[in-house]
């Protein structure tokens, strides 16, 4: 039997970092259903191809520009998820883009 190769340490950062990323996708999924929130179809579908890719290829994106090095999700879906979990736990979400609303009396 061979003896075990030692792992560097980016290998094992970049393991933990897809164990956390997978973590927070099935903590996602779990609190969502636990709520009764239904998610749609589109995030649903998301959190499923994201958790595949996650473990096909050791991270959820294929261009280096869009994530950091040694992370699993790209910005962008690590702030799709964060917009998912929020939804989950019941919080109202951000508003992006466009004006106020006016309150009453105004």
């Amino acid at each position: 039997m061979k003896p075990k190769r030692p792992v560097s340490p980016f290998e094992a950062q970049r393991k933990a970092a897809q164990r956390a990323a997978l973590n927070a996708l099935k903590r996602a999924r779990r609190s969502a259903e636990k709520a009764g929130v239904s998610l749609s179809e589109w995030e649903g579908e998301f959190l499923e191809s994201v958790g595949d890719r996650i473990k096909t290829y050791g991270r959820a994106f294929g261009d280096p520009e869009k994530g950091a090095p040694g992370q699993a999700l790209s910005s962008m879906q690590g702030r799709k998820l964060k917009e998912i979990t929020k939804k989950a736990k019941g919080e109202a979400p951000k508003r992006r883009w466009g004006r106020k609303t006016p309150k009453a009396g105004e």
